[in-house]
């Protein structure tokens, strides 16, 4: 695959996460630290949606069992969480923020 649009720019709230569908991926798209992130939409501990949780500081944060995953690497930050979550890049076009599921 390739880079396709996720959001317009403006659909991202600075520290919240947007739930979009690329093909059959579920991503959670992110503003945070002044930068763009886009990351599979489920923990890796408990299948739960990220996007319903909390973003901060380039990380976030599973609402069930509070595991933190950082959006830059995907690295599990928090217990119990111990497998990371898949990234993808991002870039800016125009208005709209892209992202690649397939890299």
């Amino acid at each position: 695959m390739s880079f396709v649009r996720a959001c317009a720019l403006s659909d991202l709230q600075p520290e919240t996460a947007l739930p979009v569908e690329i093909g059959d991926e579920d991503v959670a798209v992110v503003f945070s630290g002044g930068e763009y992130f886009a990351v599979r939409d489920e923990c890796s501990h408990a299948s739960i949606p990220l996007s319903e949780g909390d973003v901060g500081n380039c990380e976030i944060e599973c609402y069930l069992h509070g595991s933190r995953f950082d959006l830059r690497t995907g690295a599990a930050l928090g217990l119990p969480a111990t497998e990371p979550v898949p990234v993808f890049p991002t870039k800016i076009d125009g208005d709209d923020l892209l992202v690649d599921v397939g890299a």
